[in-house]
C-alpha cells in the first residue's frame, strides 16, 4: 500500500479537522497508519530494532 501526498491550501479558521479526514478513509488504511506511527515511536523512545529480542538465561551450576 502506498500513500498518496496531497497539499491543499486553507484560510485559517477554515480547515477541515483531522477527525473528518481519518473518517473517509478506510479501516485498512487507518489500521496501517496506526502501525507506522507505533513502530515510529518505540523506535525513537526505546532504540528498538525490528524482529525478536534475544533471551539470555543464566543457570547457576
Amino acid at each position: 500500500m502506498t500513500v498518496e501526498r496531497v497539499v491543499r491550501k486553507y484560510r485559517v479558521g477554515e480547515q477541515p479537522s483531522e477527525y473528518s479526514y481519518w473518517q473517509t478513509q478506510s479501516p485498512e488504511a487507518r489500521i496501517a497508519a496506526l502501525e507506522q506511527i507505533r513502530k515510529q515511536y518505540n523506535n525513537w523512545k526505546h532504540d528498538a530494532r525490528p524482529g525478536f529480542q534475544r533471551v539470555y538465561r543464566i543457570v547457576k551450576r
